[in-house]
């Protein structure tokens, strides 16, 4: 009997896959903490979600069991 690999909580929940199988950041740090002292620039910059690059894709697949 094979046991499956379960997946890593932790990584699942700060990370997401697109439909095409790119693995994307849910958020970043840094934006609510003293965020008056931030310019608005900066605060907008980090709403967006980045993508992994392509060595980290093939590393994280395995932790999100996909």
């Amino acid at each position: 009997m094979k046991v499956k690999q379960k997946s890593k909580r932790a990584v699942c929940k700060r990370l997401h896959v697109t439909g095409s199988g790119k693995i994307m950041k849910n958020g970043n740090t840094n934006t609510s903490h003293l965020a008056l002292s931030k310019s608005h620039k900066r605060k907008m910059h980090l709403r967006k979600a980045g993508a992994l690059s392509r060595a980290d894709r093939r590393r994280l697949n395995r932790l999100i069991s996909r």
